[in-house]
């Protein structure tokens, strides 16, 4: 019987490697188009980013309405697209896109000068060089009387300040101390006139609209754009919420309309054009 165990100090036989097997055409393929797909995603979603990043930063804002002060243009619970193209905003983009220049009539949307952290919405009544006044509620414009069929008047009674304006005789409940003052400077023979770049808004809801016969000219740098779009409304639902004015509304408010998101709509205000 042969002797079958390993020779002391022998060499080893060299171990034989399997033989190299080329990975199929196909399935090389097949990994190349799925990084490539991969990757084809990423762009994708890096430019919908873009896009969502630049049109948020200098085309369109969203933005909500919290008071009756331009009713019944816009109500409370309105969610408008602000366009900020509009008006262009003194960046590159001026001397590229055809902008439109403030008119009167126009609803903008700009930063309150009192509070610049706070968006208001108006209506210019009053552009640069323009004598504003009213006499009994009816707006006058360089000695002309103007018509705003937008115009709504909520109160019965006639205010001298609200109603007459300008005065300069005395300062009115919730007018601002500094503007009392402006005012005297900028009223010529019982006309305010609008200074360079400033413009003169009010609200469409004359008697609850805190606007610039209380607090002053709108500047050119503060005015963002012009709503563009009712996209969204709905109405008020504080009657129907249960546990409304308790330490958890807002949470009650947040359920209820979720919830009832059909019902509070207001279906023939969402997607309107604001005009």
């Amino acid at each position: 019987m042969p002797n079958t165990e390993p020779i002391i100090g022998a060499t080893p036989e060299p171990s034989v490697e399997p033989p190299f097997v080329p990975r199929p055409v196909a399935a090389v393929a097949r990994k190349v188009e799925d990084q490539s797909g991969w990757v084809d995603s990423l762009q994708s979603l890096l430019t919908t980013v873009v896009i969502a990043v630049f049109v948020i930063t200098f085309a369109v804002q969203a933005f909500q309405i919290p008071s009756e002060s331009m009713e019944n243009t816009l109500l409370i619970g309105d969610y408008l697209l602000v366009d900020k193209l509009r008006y262009g905003g003194g960046n590159i983009w001026d001397s590229v896109i055809p902008y439109h220049q403030i008119r009167r009539g126009d609803i903008v949307v700009f930063h309150y000068p009192v509070n610049p952290v706070q968006h208001f919405v108006k209506r210019v009544i009053g552009v640069p060089g323009d004598h504003v006044r009213l006499i009994n509620r009816q707006v006058w414009i360089n000695g002309l009387p103007t018509k705003e069929a937008y115009v709504r008047h909520s109160l019965p009674g006639h205010d001298i300040y609200r109603d007459d304006f300008p005065r300069v005789d005395y300062i009115a409940p919730g007018e601002e101390s500094y503007w009392f003052k402006q005012l005297k400077e900028v009223v010529k023979n019982g006309e305010l006139i609008v200074p360079p770049g400033q413009y003169f808004v009010m609200g469409d809801n004359r008697d609850e609209s805190l606007d610039s016969r209380y607090w002053g000219f709108v500047p050119r740098a503060n005015i963002i754009g012009s709503p563009l779009l009712i996209y969204w409304s709905i109405r008020s639902a504080d009657n129907d919420v249960p546990g409304a004015g308790t330490p958890s509304d807002r949470f009650f408010r947040f359920v209820y309309a979720l919830t009832h998101i059909f019902q509070i709509t207001r279906w023939d205000r969402t997607f309107r054009l604001v005009n």
